[in-house]
């Protein structure tokens, strides 16, 4: 039970230094498969399925898909996770899998079986179906009870050689133990914490009120909401530069300002054009701060932000729970909603193109500006 794949360019993973030969690793047993995987997606999967979809040349990872394992394994929930990861593998043209399900047989079997029927109708070759627990495996695809006895087979989840876990170390950023640990990155910050920001947010919420009161008799409603969003841009670039420099934020009530700016849509997509992915790692930092901090109604233009950074560097996972965190804030936020439905397709990092330039956005905002004027000026017209 040999199937070789190898993990190389097109794994989501950490900016890559064009300089450097990018790592390959080939996974021609079971064991090295299984200790890929927890680095492809971050995190040790627990009661879950994965799907990896291989393609040319060479049987390189094309994507890696995880589903929670339905408890029980109710028939129209296992056939939904079926389908969906063969029209995941259909759209982009792979015609070869292999898929591992960590847990319990009774959990486990019904997906396979039905993931493996879909694979025969799609005329997908499901090249190994695994089943891992308690440090073994056990194979649906091979019957030879030399390779695969019916007791399992152990397997090491340490690199076998130096250069394995060489290889393995380059993939993403580190695995950590569990899919909740991934969300406690992104998680709400408690006690003192918490109170010190949600009083630095009424602080910042009231210079937005008094910022208002001094624009309400602007005539042209472009010019007042240019006016309020130009503190909110100021920010917004500041505190990126900083990030990018190896700084940090310097109060709560910077970062209060900040959470309530972006909900300005101007100052959002200024942000959002500023995703230079050669500064991930920074961007990644300054997002997470700003997630952890945020209040109620305040949490979802970040998290969206750090989604989209999350998924630019390859960091699956994380774009997820910060999805999690910005539906959960807001359940309609339409850059969230966007990004899900791309990122559940499968959509590659290398499709987490910017959307405009810094200078494009405020060009389209400018002519907003002139089109929303106060309607007794458009009466003259």
């Amino acid at each position: 039970m040999t199937h070789t794949l190898a993990a190389g360019d097109d794994l989501p993973q950490a900016q890559h230094d064009p300089q450097q030969p990018t790592p390959v690793i080939r996974a021609g047993s079971p064991g090295t498969l299984l200790r890929l995987i927890p680095h492809l997606l971050g995190f040790v999967p627990e009661a879950s399925l994965v799907v990896i979809g291989v393609g040319p040349p060479r049987d390189r990872i094309r994507v890696t898909l995880r589903y929670d394992l339905p408890d029980p394994p109710a028939p129209d929930l296992v056939t939904e996770i079926a389908a969906h990861a063969l029209g995941v593998l259909s759209a982009q043209q792979l015609t070869a899998a292999v898929a591992v399900g960590y847990g319990p047989e009774a959990l486990v079997t019904p997906v396979a079986t039905e993931l493996r029927e879909a694979a025969w109708q799609a005329a997908v070759d499901l090249r190994e179906f695994l089943r891992v627990a308690d440090g073994r495996y056990w194979s649906y695809v091979c019957a030879n009870d030399k390779c695969c006895p019916p007791e399992g087979v152990p397997f090491d989840t340490a690199a076998a050689d130096p250069a394995e876990a060489a290889a393995l170390a380059s993939v993403g950023d580190g695995v950590l133990a569990s899919r909740a640990a991934v969300a406690a990155r992104v998680a709400p910050l408690g006690g003192i914490a918490r109170e010190s920001m949600r009083q630095a947010t009424g602080r910042a919420e009231r210079h937005v009120a008094q910022l208002l009161a001094k624009v309400r008799k602007s005539a042209r409603l472009g010019a007042a909401r240019h006016m309020i969003a130009a503190e909110g841009l100021a920010a917004v670039g500041a505190i990126i530069a900083r990030y990018r420099a190896d700084g940090r934020f310097t109060s709560d009530d910077e970062i209060a300002r900040l959470t309530v700016a972006l909900r300005d849509l101007r100052v959002r997509d200024d942000a959002w054009a500023r995703m230079d992915p050669a500064h991930s790692a920074a961007h990644l930092r300054l997002w997470t701060d700003v997630v952890r901090r945020a209040q109620p109604r305040y949490v979802a233009p970040p998290a969206a932000l750090l989604a989209f950074v999350a998924w630019q560097s390859g960091e699956g996972a994380l774009a997820n729970v910060a999805l999690d965190r910005a539906l959960a804030d807001d359940p309609r936020y339409s850059m969230a909603t966007l990004l899900r439905q791309v990122i559940t397709a499968g959509a590659p990092p290398s499709l987490a193109r910017l959307p405009m330039t810094p200078e494009e956005v405020a060009a389209s905002y400018a002519d907003q500006d002139v089109d929303e004027q106060d309607p007794d000026v458009d009466d003259e017209h």
